[in-house]
């Protein structure tokens, strides 16, 4: 963990062991959640049915994670009134699940979406287009999460700058699907149900980049929120 975090110095061994805890629960849910993305792209590229419905029954393990963090962190803010890096702990922890619980539910969607896709015919290219994509965003997931459990600053801001790849990515297979529905309108609905996969696939990548933003936050003090990759830069000092 960076020199800049101090969360196992407070004079209550007890107050240590909740912020660990709670730490350990947030990577808990972090890898239930990388676990859902991986099982959506897979149900959706190999249509299986079976696997697709057991991510979209997962979501609900997922919600509830996310309450359960929550109320932790409202009884710790509560009852030791944090302050410094505990309180940015707290915030970011906060945030953090906010943004995993979104990626559970754009997960869903793959799951949902492969159920009705597994009927249909789709295109070979399309979906070769979206494994790629698919494949970088878990990767770029598992960066993510690898980089809050180090707490580690220059994996996290690399991470947020790998989101423009995802973004290309996304328009790339967003026009070649205009592509195929203008030349073959039978192809419509089974085209539009891959551009909401992929569209889900790019907004996982998003909320990975919010998460990788927090951790700055946490370990840095500096909200890099909206702001361009030079600017990260120059504000972190890397």
């Amino acid at each position: 963990m960076e020199n800049d975090l101090h969360l196992s110095q407070h004079i209550s061994k007890r107050f240590n062991q909740e912020l660990e805890e709670v730490r350990n629960q947030v990577l808990k849910m972090g890898g239930l959640v990388e676990q859902q993305v991986s099982d959506g792209l897979v149900a959706l590229l190999d249509a299986d049915m079976d696997l697709a419905q057991q991510v979209v029954d997962q979501d609900k393990l997922v919600n509830s994670m996310e309450i359960e963090i929550d109320e932790v962190c409202t009884e710790i803010l509560a009852r030791r009134q944090p302050a410094a890096s505990d309180l940015r702990l707290m915030i970011s922890i906060i945030k953090t699940i906010t943004d995993l619980e979104r990626i559970g539910d754009e997960a869903e969607k793959l799951g949902r979406n492969a159920i009705v896709l597994a009927n249909s015919d789709g295109g070979s290219r399309e979906y070769i287009e979206l494994r790629h994509l698919g494949e970088s965003v878990k990767e770029m997931l598992k960066r993510s999460l690898n980089a809050y459990a180090r707490m580690d600053v220059e994996e996290a801001i690399s991470v947020i700058q790998s989101d423009k790849n995802i973004n290309q990515e996304y328009d790339d297979l967003s026009r070649l699907l205009v592509i195929k529905m203008m030349e073959d309108p039978r192809q419509i609905k089974s085209a539009l149900r891959i551009s909401w996969c992929a569209r889900a696939l790019e907004r996982i990548g998003d909320h990975t980049k919010n998460l990788c933003e927090y951790i700055v936050y946490l370990v840095k003090g500096k909200d890099v929120r909206h702001i361009n990759f030079d600017e990260i830069k120059q504000q972190i000092d890397i």
